[in-house]
């Protein structure tokens, strides 16, 4: 396993395919490109998130960024992936760099295992002195099982490999505390808190799947690992040094000053709901011991289909989010559970259980460091 400081680095769509030839942008992988050559002989290692498949398969579809459906997108990464790759290749040779593909699903990141076997692949291409690119498989997912942006999968795949620094590049030169295109937005050079910019951050580009809220959502995903994360303009001789040594205006979002371990933050930090249950008030205070489990009796609702393994959100009695935990039961399970209150449980499964749906090592509590989910429609 590297041991390395390791830099995980996003690019947008929009850096990458010519908005309208649809085309790779050569001279800005050739900065890229130079750039992390130049990071990685000062003993860095660099990890890409790419995105650019779909909008340089549009063209070979004879499809625009507007008129292409879900099935036009699905055959566009198909036909762009290619290209994409080609491009990072050809240039990545100049510099005696090798290239490798590495595309993700959702399931890669929820499933621990594979989540496990993926970090395994990724430090072996590092050990191997490869660049891994990565990308979601937008071949194959659909809207319920995707990512659904780079930013977050970026973030996750810092959290995966243990990076120090997330360096997302975008079209703006950062946050700032409103539209940018407000003659009176203020550039924000550092965050410690997400929360209080989510408002601002609505809109996305023409070519990409997130705007400046995914970025944030990435950020704090990130902070919860350790990881700093920076959001600066892509168009610079050396977009990633610069931003590292602060020769250049970005925003440096903060990583919490006590991280979470690896276990609690793969819990903690998901990409989609699995299901959720509603707790009273007065269990989910007890919580706070981090020595309660959430067995039977405690749950008020449940929403969702879920199986045994997923992560489960869990709200208090007024819809406040309160711990993310790992399911001891399958939604089928809990709800034979929860419809017969008063019978045994071996006699409702078929096996000796205690009743623990979240054994209290499973169970992360939320203490106003990550951003909440709503709850679903019914809990409460």
């Amino acid at each position: 396993m590297t041991t390395k400081r390791s830099v995980v680095v996003k690019i947008g769509s929009a850096l990458l395919a010519n908005q309208d030839l649809l085309t790779p942008r050569f001279g800005f992988l050739q900065r890229l490109l130079e750039d992390i050559n130049r990071l990685r002989a000062d003993g860095y290692d660099v990890i890409v998130c790419s995105s650019g498949s779909v909008a340089l398969g549009l063209r070979l579809m004879g499809e625009t960024p507007e008129s292409a459906g879900l099935s036009d997108k699905q055959a566009a990464a198909a036909c762009g992936m290619p290209v994409l790759l080609n491009a990072y290749r050809q240039v990545g040779h100049e510099f005696g760099m090798e290239i490798a593909q590495v595309l993700l699903t959702l399931g890669d990141f929820e499933d621990h295992r594979r989540f496990l076997n993926t970090r395994n692949t990724v430090h072996r291409l590092l050990k191997a002195r490869v660049l891994p690119i990565v990308n979601e498989n937008d071949t194959i997912t659909t809207e319920q099982i995707r990512v659904g942006d780079n930013d977050r999968l970026a973030a996750k795949v810092a959290q995966m490999i243990g990076a120090k620094d997330l360096i997302i590049l975008t079209g703006v030169d950062g946050l700032y505390d409103r539209n940018p295109d407000d003659p009176e937005a203020v550039f924000v050079p550092e965050v410690e808190d997400v929360s209080k910019y989510m408002q601002a951050t609505k809109g996305k580009s023409t070519l990409g799947t997130g705007g400046m809220e995914t970025k944030l959502l990435a950020a704090n995903m990130a902070q919860e690992a350790g990881c700093t994360t920076w959001i600066a303009q892509g168009e610079a001789d050396r977009p990633l040094s610069t931003v590292l040594s602060g020769e250049r205006r970005a925003t440096r979002i903060l990583p919490h000053p006590n991280p979470m371990s690896g276990w609690d933050s793969w819990i903690a930090n998901r990409l989609q709901m699995a299901g959720s249950l509603s707790v009273s008030k007065a269990v989910a205070n007890a919580l706070t011991s981090g020595e309660r489990p959430i067995c039977r009796d405690d749950v008020v609702s449940m929403d969702g289909d879920f199986a045994r393994g997923d992560v489960l959100h869990i709200y208090d009695g007024t819809g406040i989010e309160r711990a993310r935990g790992l399911s001891d039961f399958s939604s089928e399970e809990l709800r034979v559970l929860l419809s017969n209150p008063d019978t045994d449980e071996q006699q409702l499964l078929g096996y000796r259980t205690k009743g623990e749906i979240i054994r209290s090592n499973n169970l992360v509590l939320l203490e106003n460091r990550h951003l909440l989910w709503d709850a679903p429609e019914g809990v409460n």
